[in-house]
């Protein structure tokens, strides 16, 4: 039996029951991760204000309050979020509050946190801590679930000499990681609770080893294991293992560019801003205009444009399109609106032209408003400069493969140091600072194991000389540059400080080279081709899907097992004598992915066609810490302030 959609659904809203039942004539201070979690499962602010809410806020340590108060924050009460309630709760006005929260911290339950709050609120103050059920999830389509609280999590790079995949434990991990993986667990672990599922454990890479491990022997989920009735094999795979991957532009799809080139809502690492502006009479040459709104993508509580919104994510960009302009024309269609239906491609200005059609009529505007966020992000993303530069950047790799198959890693690197230009001699299609940063991960990840010697060291001080040049050239230090180097402009920014950020980040290139080194079976990303067949990249999460699919049912090499009681043991234990049936992560009707660090669009719809062709039959589920975009990959991998997990508020 596997995890059907209306069960998730009804996982998602659960965990938001107790904030619902105590929201009345209170009012919510929710952090990032909550905030995005009730964005993507409940549509937002809205449902807390029906259940009678007097408003809803970002939890920040300055922000006033009214008499009652709830907190709702995704994971333990610590860190950031402990200082912000503190914050609110000091201002003295708060008489009574709940706080609705993950797992418990050791050695404080309930009670104790109860007193915490009370000391903070002072004399007379009433507290009430909830302990919530399920976690708090972003469900972004019918397959991919993200766990947002965990959207800094990244598995550590290997240093030079690479840790053995043997001896990498919990413990041996620095604590702001192992505060995450605890996290994922218990996480994980209601999760399963709450859909009924006993699962196996697999992992690829070695923090979905200790992952994997910790799952298996977390006691709440043995409790669990021997209740649950229906089964689940759940593999773990780490992302830094293939970084080509989360940087490619190899997707033809239309969720994926939305994702990529239109700007983040604020506090929100999925989703986008929708400028609104083509729907009302306001004339303003004003990109962001933050007068109007933005629209966004999640619109859970629309079944149309829900249905839309998965079209994006599984076609092929030209059919999406095609769908938006079909889902367009039904709904003016519907309103008995004046639509001059037009075959033939579809173009940004058609999709325009039907839009503004709904423009003056409210009642129309009001029954399709969800619809017509997503045609609308549609045409400015087709209509992006990014978007063409989208193609560049395929071409390029293309051509990094090929080349990468014929030529050392030095000869690579210096045909690349003509392109990076510093920001006066740079045009709309060249490359910048970021989009460079971009394609040496790529590199750096698709190659493999580098040779070192004179040769590539001297081709990389050149690459390195050239980008410090460029980065100190920039006029203004874009967002992702300012957390790369550490400062917050280019005012700032000194020579030296440019240089450590660009060597730092040659270490880290040096580390993702070598990400796979202690794999056996999944060591290569890169098909070299041959006289017939151009070069090519090869997934690592592909590899390991039709692994798992394939029907000789061969030992998996490099997708290990975890095992979670003494049966597991004795059964690993006797296979080496006589025939016993190992666990394989084929055998149950449910495959679950969890790829920690981080997953794109293209790879969920690449997991999900392969188990339908290979393995009809079984359904499967994508599960991540977060949903990447090229950039955003870059910021996880080179922002100085790497997995400062729960202070992001």
């Amino acid at each position: 039996m596997a995890v059907p959609v209306p069960e998730l659904q009804r996982v998602c809203r659960q965990a938001w029951e107790p904030v619902l039942a105590r929201a009345r004539q209170a009012v919510v201070f929710l952090d990032a991760a909550s905030a995005e979690a009730l964005h993507w499962g409940c549509g937002g602010a809205g449902e807390l204000l029906a259940a009678g809410a007097l408003a809803v806020r970002a939890l920040a340590a300055e922000s006033a309050a009214g008499t009652r108060v709830v907190f709702v924050v995704s994971g333990r009460l610590r860190g950031g979020a402990a200082a912000a309630v503190r914050g609110v709760l000091g201002r003295g006005a708060v008489r009574h509050c709940v706080l609705v929260a993950g797992g418990e911290e050791e050695g404080s339950g309930p009670a104790e946190l109860e007193e915490t709050l009370q000391r903070w609120m002072g004399e007379g103050g009433r507290a009430e801590v909830v302990l919530r059920g399920p976690p708090l999830l972003a469900p972004v389509s019918a397959e991919l679930c993200l766990l947002p609280g965990l959207a800094a999590l990244l598995p550590p790079l290997p240093g030079p000499g690479g840790p053995g995949p043997a001896e990498v434990g919990a413990g041996a991990l620095p604590a702001e990681l192992r505060a995450a993986v605890r996290a994922l667990v218990e996480d994980l672990d209601s999760f399963l609770t709450a859909v009924g599922l006993r699962e196996e454990s697999f992992a690829v890479g070695a923090l979905s080893r200790v992952v994997a491990a910790e799952l298996a022997s977390y006691a709440p989920a043995r409790n669990r294991r021997r209740m649950a009735t229906s089964k689940a094999s759940i593999v773990f795979v780490d992302r830094t293992l293939d970084l080509a991957g989360a940087v490619g532009h190899h997707g033809d799809n239309l969720a994926e560019k939305i994702l990529s080139v239109l700007p983040k809502l604020p506090g929100h690492k999925t989703d986008v801003m929708v400028n609104m502006v083509e729907l009302t009479a306001l004339r303003t040459a004003d990109e962001t205009c933050s007068i109007i709104a933005p629209g966004c993508l999640a619109q859970p509580n629309d079944p149309a444009a829900k249905a839309l919104w998965e079209s994006f994510m599984n076609l092929k960009q030209k059919e999406a399109v095609m769908e938006a302009r079909r889902h367009l024309v039904e709904a003016a269609s519907r309103e008995n609106l004046p639509i001059k239906m037009s075959m033939g491609r579809v173009t940004p200005e058609q999709l325009s032209s039907y839009i503004k059609l709904f423009k003056n009529n409210l009642k129309a505007l009001e029954n399709h408003c969800g619809l017509l966020q997503l045609v609308l992000a549609t045409i400015q993303t087709l209509k992006h400069p990014q978007t063409s530069k989208w193609d560049n950047f395929l071409a390029f790799e293309r051509l990094l493969l090929q080349t990468i198959g014929e030529s050392e890693m030095p000869s690579v690197l210096n045909q690349l140091l003509p392109m990076i230009k510093p920001y006066n001699e740079r045009t709309k299609d060249d490359y910048t600072c970021e989009d460079f940063l971009v394609l040496l991960v790529y590199m750096y990840s698709v190659v493999g194991e580098v040779k070192s010697g004179k040769e590539l060291d001297a081709a990389e001080e050149e690459v390195k000389t050239a980008l410090v040049k460029a980065i100190c050239d920039e006029p203004e230090l874009s967002p992702l540059l300012q957390k790369i180097t550490g400062c917050d402009s280019s005012l700032n920014l000194t020579s030296q400080k440019a240089t450590d950020a660009v060597d730092g980040i040659f270490r880290s290139l040096g580390d993702i080279a070598r990400a796979r080194m202690h794999m056996k079976q999944f060591n290569s990303i890169h098909n070299p081709g041959s006289n017939t067949h151009q070069a090519s990249y090869r997934p690592l999460l592909k590899q390991v899907v039709e692994e798992i699919c394939n029907p000789e049912r061969p030992d998996p090499v490099d997708i290990e097992h975890m095992s979670s009681g003494l049966t597991d043991l004795l059964k690993t234990g006797f296979s080496m004598f006589m025939k016993v049936n190992r666990p394989h992560p084929g055998d149950h009707p449910l495959l679950i992915v969890f790829m920690v660090g981080g997953v794109t669009v293209s790879e969920v719809k690449m997991v999900k066609d392969l188990v339908a062709t290979r393995k009809p039959g079984t359904q499967v589920m994508v599960l991540s810490s977060a949903l990447l975009t090229p950039h955003s990959t870059i910021e996880l991998l080179f922002a100085a302030d790497h997995l400062q997990l729960h202070t992001d508020i």
